[in-house]
């Protein structure tokens, strides 16, 4: 089990962004944000993206330290491509929902049950899913990698079953498909999508493919949040619903604050459309993690060098 960072109310400096800047300088630190992380974050990041962007800026940075503002899964990458290098996530309980869904030994158990198949997991997996698989991908690339694929060899889609789904009617191709899936964009209601678009009819749909078919059925765009976010900056349109989580926002308005965002909404009066994994790293967290080098992403060699081979093919293929 995971052990979150504690926060004492005393010994925060005042200025944090001041502190966060000096400690960066003085570790030689980089610091990665997803889109989804809160706003303070993703301001004092060095880099935003999403998990392909992300994965690519770790893959090639020169820092000697690599803050990740995201989840598990992610810092988790970083490390596999950095095995010499510290890196850090501000709260070890940040998980994902989606990796926790696909278990190691029931997925070993899955894939000797297909053998001739090739595996091709999305991202957002842990490093012993990703050494268990042939070919990584993202959201943004995933069609393009299933494209490559000679049409006679079988795939095993894992562990999100609507970016399959998704990936397998753009491709044609079918897969195998593990039955997992991402408890935020589960949770839109198609409902109350439709009846937002009937209070904002001029409103354009965007919707990240790990949605739900009902939900993508209604969208005018289906894509990755960096996707997501450049479609909505060239749009003609000045209003939007926005199906994936909300953080995504943050970004969206800074970059057109002449133009209007709605999060589409959940099932239930909550605020469930929101990571509860990602929330978990704070601005405070971001600072003690770079003061006390801790907590750091350790994985053990066996793992970490079967995990880089199909990350390294991902990045070759995009």
């Amino acid at each position: 089990m995971f052990t979150a960072t504690t926060l004492p109310n005393s010994n925060l400096p005042q200025d944090l962004f001041g502190a966060i800047a000096s400690l960066k300088k003085e570790l030689n630190a980089v610091i990665l944000a997803h889109y989804y992380q809160e706003g303070d974050i993703q301001d004092i990041a060095d880099y935003i993206g999403d998990s392909l962007g992300l994965s690519q800026q770790a893959a090639s940075t020169p820092a000697d330290v690599i803050l990740f503002a995201g989840v598990h899964f992610m810092a988790e990458t970083a490390k596999i491509l950095n095995p010499d290098k510290l890196v850090l996530l501000p709260d070890l309980e940040a998980g994902c929902s989606l990796a926790d869904s696909c278990p190691p030994d029931k997925f070993a158990q899955f894939k000797a049950q297909h053998p001739d198949h090739i595996v091709i997991s999305y991202i957002n997996c842990t490093a012993e899913i990703k050494a268990l698989s042939d070919i990584i991908c993202t959201s943004s690339n995933a069609v393009k990698i299933v494209q490559q694929i000679p049409p006679e060899q079988p795939i095993i889609f894992a562990p999100d079953r609507n970016l399959g789904r998704y990936v397998m009617e753009q491709t044609g191709r079918e897969m195998v498909l593990w039955d997992g899936s991402c408890i935020v964009h589960e949770t839109f209601s198609e409902k109350k999508i439709v009846q937002l678009k009937i209070e904002h009819p001029q409103a354009q749909i965007l919707a990240h493919p790990e949605c739900e078919t009902p939900v993508l059925r209604h969208a005018d765009y289906i894509g990755s949040t960096t996707a997501l976010l450049k479609y909505a900056m060239q749009s003609n349109s000045s209003e939007f619903i926005i199906a994936t989580e909300p953080g995504i926002i943050h970004q969206m308005q800074k970059d057109a604050p002449h133009k209007s965002f709605i999060p589409a909404p959940p099932e239930n009066n909550c605020n469930c459309n929101e990571c509860p994994y990602m929330r978990l790293n704070t601005l405070e967290k971001v600072y003690l993690a770079l003061k006390n080098r801790t907590p750091n992403i350790e994985i053990p060699p066996s793992i970490q060098q079967k995990a880089l081979q199909p990350i390294q093919r991902m990045l070759e293929m995009s």
